[in-house]
């Protein structure tokens, strides 16, 4: 099967879209580059250089802008940047070397379209998971509801979901080449927002993927480590999982401490409410590029607040502290405990919400707080 480029994309028109019902969103030119080979592939998150050595002091030879696909050659141990002392990770390109932060590890690895929705529930429809670097995203409809995507259309931005993002699907179309769309929204904290999307940029995902792990085993807790940024699961006191983690933030842009963002120490915290997938936005809705992450996999709230373990597909800066609250992990392991803690989560409609039940313990460790 073709590897997906934007040059593909604009190419798909829909049979009987009317240009009022169907909004072209961003600069989506014929000029944007196809997703290069490679097993190994990362996009960068902000505009970066490519250093001659891994080293922030060596010659730039390059500058590449945010969701650039580069081919990552392997990882190195370099001189780190003073802001992040301790992150000494780079990636080798074939350019250069850019620094591991920069950068989301994705894949490209495009699907057969489905030209029939399955049914799971009482309506036809399916979770997907992004499997490629992005989607470029055509909006259905003539004005974005989101603050945030409102943002991005009057700043030029083109939106898109991105690798490791779950959505879901409710609607199948082909278009006039022949090629499929899937019709895809947010389900759960959404503004309402829905789009038309390449169907090959989108995995299904079968309700025996999201099928619990050791359902019959009890005993089971986890704990965060604020001062270390880590976090751990256990099963009868036995360590089976072991990570870095982003938790909430102590301070804010201006270095100044703000205590709204910690993530709530104790131990008396249960995981109640679950979502596949959830869109989260907090704060003042008028600025919406504060605190809004559309589309976020594998949501496992715990305290008060929706503060949540769940999957990030927006920085790859472990072992800092960077949410506004949440325990910020990498996509397969949020993946994970989604499916191991309890409360079990049906695949239709993809949430659980059992306030007062007694789910997984969190056990959340600060010694700022002792």
């Amino acid at each position: 099967m073709p590897k997906i480029n934007r040059r593909d994309f604009l190419k798909l028109g829909l049979i009987g879209a009317s240009t009022a019902a169907l909004s072209k969103i961003g600069f989506v030119t014929g000029d944007s580059p196809s997703f290069p080979e490679g097993e190994r592939l990362g996009r960068t998150f902000w505009t970066v250089e490519i250093k001659q050595k891994p080293d922030p002091d060596s010659d730039t030879l390059k500058t590449v802008y945010n969701d650039n696909i580069l081919t990552l050659n392997r990882e190195v141990i370099g001189k780190p940047y003073s802001l992040y002392w301790k992150k000494r990770i780079w990636y080798e390109t074939p350019d250069g070397y850019i620094p591991a932060i920069s950068v989301q590890p994705v894949k490209n690895q495009p699907n057969q379209p489905l030209l029939e929705l399955p049914v799971y529930g009482e309506k036809p429809g399916m979770w997907v998971e992004v499997s490629v670097p992005y989607a470029d995203l055509f909006l259905i409809g003539d004005k974005p509801l989101s603050p945030l995507l409102k943002e991005e259309l009057d700043a030029g931005l083109p939106p898109r979901f991105f690798y490791s993002q779950v959505v879901y699907v409710d609607g199948i179309q082909t278009n006039q080449s022949g090629d499929t769309l899937y019709r895809v929204i947010q389900k759960f904290g959404t503004y309402g927002d829905t789009f038309w999307a390449d169907a090959r940029a989108f995995r299904p995902i079968t309700p025996e993927e999201i099928a619990p792990i050791t359902p019959d085993i009890d005993n089971k807790y986890i704990v965060v480590d604020i001062n270390h940024q880590t976090m751990s699961c256990f099963e009868n006191d036995r360590e089976i999982l072991f990570t870095r983690i982003s938790s909430g933030a102590k301070y804010n842009y201006e270095g100044l401490r703000v205590e709204k963002w910690s993530t709530p120490p104790g131990d008396n915290h249960v995981v109640t409410r679950k979502y596949i997938s959830l869109h989260m936005a907090g704060g003042d809705d008028s600025k919406a590029s504060g605190y809004e992450q559309p589309a976020v996999a594998w949501t496992s709230i715990f305290a008060t607040g929706g503060v949540a373990i769940h999957s990030t597909y927006w920085h790859n800066n472990y072992g800092e502290m960077l949410s506004h609250g949440c325990v910020n992990v990498e996509p397969d392991v949020a993946k994970f405990v989604f499916r191991w803690t309890n409360p079990q989560t049906p695949y239709d409609p993809g949430v659980i919400d059992l306030q007062g039940y007694s789910g997984t313990k969190v056990i959340v460790i600060d010694k700022d707080f002792e």
